[in-house]
């Protein structure tokens, strides 16, 4: 069966100064696949999403999303094109209950257009489309009972949920996901281990995370980086047996 390729980087290189933090990767992510990338802390993991999402320009290279060129675009105008990302740090509106965030991430797929120049000017509260979308996203990550609870009182996986809800419901096809389970207890890593497995169907996700027991679980490719280059790319019984993998990041757990 033939992979559909929904995000591409094409000889991707990034350089501050004299420090290369990204070395000419070649790397794709295709639907119906969780796509981890792993490596030591420096190895260049959250310089390459950065590249990946627009928050970064490449000095070199290219991203492709969808089969279309978007390096040089701008966070918001990848985001519109298709692509969710979640960062290291939980990033939604506290003040907001669980419904009102999710429901303006659907918002921003509200743009105008030339068929519909006025949509701005829609009513979110009675906006069919938009309550729709945030309605999937919460029912996907299993939030619906907690719509009016505000953001500041929920648990930290409760949050790292609701910041993937938010991601969801701008209708991505590619999602990015950047240690989504840190900092989580054994029963919440579980709750969002579950809910990385239900997104790999309709989405193509690249995983960034240290919880190895999670990659190993989760992953159908896994790519190590190292001081910014790609050393090694595979399934996961490929890259625990690879010697260099060892070395350099593995250890006893490749053994």
């Amino acid at each position: 069966m033939s992979r559909e390729i929904l995000l591409k980087a094409v000889d991707l290189t990034k350089r501050f100064g004299g420090l290369t933090a990204v070395n000419g990767i070649h790397l794709e992510w295709a639907r119906n696949e969780i796509h981890a990338v792993i490596g030591p802390n420096g190895a260049g993991k959250s310089t390459l999403t950065h590249l990946l999402s627009g928050d970064l320009a490449p000095t070199s290279g290219r991203v492709e999303l969808l089969g279309q060129d978007i390096t040089g675009h701008t966070p918001e105008s990848i985001s519109l094109s298709g692509l969710g990302r979640s960062f290291q740090k939980t990033n939604v509106f506290l003040p907001l209950t669980v419904w009102e965030n999710v429901r303006l991430s659907a918002q921003a797929r509200r743009t105008p257009s030339p068929a519909n120049p006025l949509a701005w000017l829609y009513k979110a509260q009675s906006d069919r489309t938009t309550h729709d979308l945030a309605l999937a996203a919460l029912e996907m990550t299993q939030l619906l009972d907690r719509l009016e609870v505000q953001a500041q009182h929920l648990s930290h996986g409760e949050q790292r949920q609701l910041e993937i809800a938010m991601c969801l419901a701008t209708q991505p096809q590619v999602l990015l996901l950047d240690e989504p389970l840190a900092g989580m207890g054994t029963a919440e890593a579980e709750r969002m281990i579950d809910l990385l497995g239900r997104l790999k169907p309709d989405h193509a996700v690249l995983l960034v995370e240290h919880d190895m027991d999670a990659v190993f679980a989760l992953a159908d490719v896994l790519s190590v980086m190292v001081n910014g280059q790609l050393i090694a790319s595979g399934t996961v019984d490929e890259i625990r047996a690879h010697p260099e993998v060892q070395a350099a990041y593995l250890g006893e757990v490749g053994a």
